[in-house]
């Protein structure tokens, strides 16, 4: 009978204890892990954001970038983090997608995190090589299904956002075209222009200098909704593919068991971040569209659609890493 009753005062003094860590939230600064290198839309969302973040908690945020094994290194410090939401993770579609083809990516996306809120959202767009015979996603189509074989695109790695979105293409209008993987964007899209490859999709803010130089030819956007950067494309929902919508996104995500106190506070604060004008503006001029999620929980419901969407496509499409 003691040891029942001191079992109960023990679980009523840690409950009281996580509940009195999140009203009293933050206590000290608050570190952000970018799981990436500088520079990338992820860190540059990261440290956008944080500035505002840190004005509204009234403590430090602290940027760390930590890149390694495609975003593991960092993705597994945070999941073995103390859970008192004083250290993040941002996060891209690869948090949701990795352990979709990765037979061991040493973590679960939805056990082993909490949701904070969505940052932005990205689309990408379809880009081919300007000597290519078509000006619109219908005439993609007709083009490679006269050319069975020909036709082929390219991406930054196997499972990254411009590989998924074309396989889901592929998918939606029945094409199977040949899969080009580089070891980065950088020489995918030197090669999209060179002609070595037909197209790529890729995102608006580093297609559109191609674009504009005229190197690139765009013909519409992943988004269901066109992109500022790119007025004059149709969304590729409008070009016939009804329904078509693969969004790149980033957010914040903290380790799980992390009080539910101070993941609202979080949430509140990115919420106030995101909608600065300034900060907004700055953005969007790069196609990046700041946003954050109505809670924590639609968050996490969030990812967990994403999760299960490209783990059917992975299943379909056959994409692994081993």
């Amino acid at each position: 009978m003691k040891t029942t009753c001191f079992l109960v005062v023990a679980a009523l003094v840690t409950a009281y204890s996580a509940g009195a860590q999140g009203q009293n939230f933050p206590t000290k600064p608050v570190r952000i892990i970018v799981p990436f290198a500088p520079g990338g839309n992820v860190d540059l969302v990261a440290r956008g954001v944080s500035q505002r973040l840190a004005e509204g908690l009234g403590q430090q945020v602290i940027i760390d970038n930590r890149p390694g094994s495609s975003g593991l290194l960092g993705t597994h410090l945070v999941a073995k983090a103390a859970p008192d939401g004083h250290t993040l993770l941002a996060m891209a579609n690869t948090f949701a997608v990795v352990p979709s083809i990765m037979s061991n990516p040493g973590y679960d996306p939805l056990k082993d995190f909490a949701g904070v809120s969505q940052t932005c959202l990205v689309p990408q767009v379809l880009v081919v090589n300007p000597a290519l015979p078509v000006r619109s996603v219908r005439e993609l189509v007709a083009l490679s299904k006269a050319r069975p074989g020909e036709m082929s695109y390219a991406s930054a790695g196997v499972g990254g956002t411009g590989h998924m979105a074309a396989e889901l293409f592929n998918r939606h209008v029945g094409l199977k075209m040949l899969h080009v993987p580089y070891k980065g964007n950088a020489q995918a899209i030197v090669d999209v222009i060179s002609g070595q490859v037909t197209m790529m999709f890729d995102q608006v803010s580093t297609s559109a200098p191609h674009v504009r130089a005229g190197k690139l030819r765009g013909l519409a956007v992943t988004s269901l909704k066109r992109s500022p950067l790119f007025p004059e494309l149709p969304t590729i929902d409008e070009s016939g593919m009804r329904g078509f919508e693969d969004i790149t996104f980033n957010g914040l995500v903290a380790p799980a068991g992390t009080p539910r106190e101070a993941l609202a506070r979080l949430n509140a604060e990115v919420a106030k971040a995101v909608s600065t004008p300034e900060l907004h503006q700055r953005f969007i001029q790069f196609g990046v569209e700041l946003t954050a999620s109505a809670s924590p929980d639609a968050f996490m419901a969030y990812i967990g659609a994403e999760f299960k969407k490209k783990a059917k496509l992975a299943r379909e499409a056959g994409i692994r890493i081993e």
